[in-house]
């Protein structure tokens, strides 16, 4: 089943040439199936790269999805034009009262900074909160995976000495979650970080669970008891090339960067990508999309505000 994505979107293309099924909303309207709504608060620099590494992870599915991507009103973009912002993009209070099965808000590069010191946080704050009422299952990346723990939980996070940078290996917990089924018990993650989320912080919050771990990053895929909040501090989504395109970008701009662990062959940036992480991240979507979406929220999602929704969570807890 196809993607449904907005009109002359860039990332359609793309995905034409990767024999990826998308369909546009005038077509999807002609069928009689009501497709999943997913909103993506897309809040990385380079949207229109997050919006196609999202769109090809999520049409990797056999469920009709409509993706609806969303910005910052209070964050002017600058490595994004206005013209493709104004075209594809709407802001909180377009959707605010509307209801989604689900919604992923992105990472973004101001790890560095203090939550409240970034300029869009209380606008994001908002967004949290409405979160809880108006979507069923919400799915949190990297920075954006932090700040909800940190905004729900209290979670602290922690600025490292050396950056974060490469493929690493992590261990599948909990195979028996619907979110970590047919995972390997080992499987690979890019990561791209300045601040970690530390395993004790985590486990303070019995609500909380880690289904996947690396010995060398920490925790990687945290889930609430009902799936309805799901944390990856990694970037499962990643393109085969966003770790080189970041590497050598920071090389011609003269920076102090190390060559990402375990993704160049032999660790030598002359050599070939080992791209090891596409199959988990289209297993990790499709397990988020059919368990916690398609298999649990209610057809009428007006019945999200009435408190009606399927009685699922006995069938699903491990």
């Amino acid at each position: 089943m196809p993607l449904i994505i907005p009109d002359k979107l860039p990332a359609a293309e793309a995905l034409k040439d990767e024999n990826i099924f998308t369909m546009n909303r005038a077509r999807a309207a002609s069928q009689d199936i009501r497709p999943l709504k997913v909103i993506i608060v897309n809040l990385m620099p380079t949207k229109i790269a997050t919006e196609t590494q999202l769109a090809r992870v999520l049409a990797n599915s056999p469920l009709q999805i409509e993706m609806q991507l969303v910005g910052m009103d209070s964050h002017k973009s600058t490595h994004t034009s206005q013209d493709h912002l104004e075209s594809f993009y709407t802001t909180f209070d377009k959707f605010k009262d509307e209801y989604f099965d689900g919604m992923i808000i992105t990472g973004t590069p101001v790890e560095l900074m203090k939550f409240e010191e970034v300029d869009f946080w209380p606008e994001l704050c908002e967004i949290f909160e409405f979160a809880k009422t108006h979507v069923y299952s919400n799915m949190f990346i990297c920075w954006g995976a932090q700040a909800a723990l940190h905004y729900y939980y209290g979670v602290p996070k922690h600025t490292l000495d050396k950056k974060v940078f490469g493929v690493f290996e992590h261990r599948n917990l909990r195979p028996k979650n619907p979110l970590m089924r047919g995972f390997d018990e080992l499987f690979y993650a890019p990561h791209s970080r300045h601040t970690e989320i530390r395993k004790e912080d985590v486990l303070e919050h019995p609500e909380l669970r880690i289904l996947a771990e690396s010995d060398e990053v920490g925790p990687h895929i945290i889930s609430t008891d009902n799936g309805r909040q799901i944390f990856v501090l990694g970037h499962q989504e990643y393109d085969k090339n966003t770790l080189a395109d970041e590497y050598f970008r920071d090389i011609n701009k003269g920076l102090d960067i190390d060559v990402p662990a375990n993704y160049f062959r032999d660790d030598s940036p002359k050599k070939e990508i080992m791209f090891r992480w596409r199959g988990h991240a289209s297993l990790l979507f499709s397990n988020w999309l059919n368990y916690y979406l398609y298999q649990a929220t209610p057809y009428n999602l007006d019945d999200l505000r009435d408190g009606k929704e399927d009685a699922w969570r006995e069938a699903f807890e491990d």
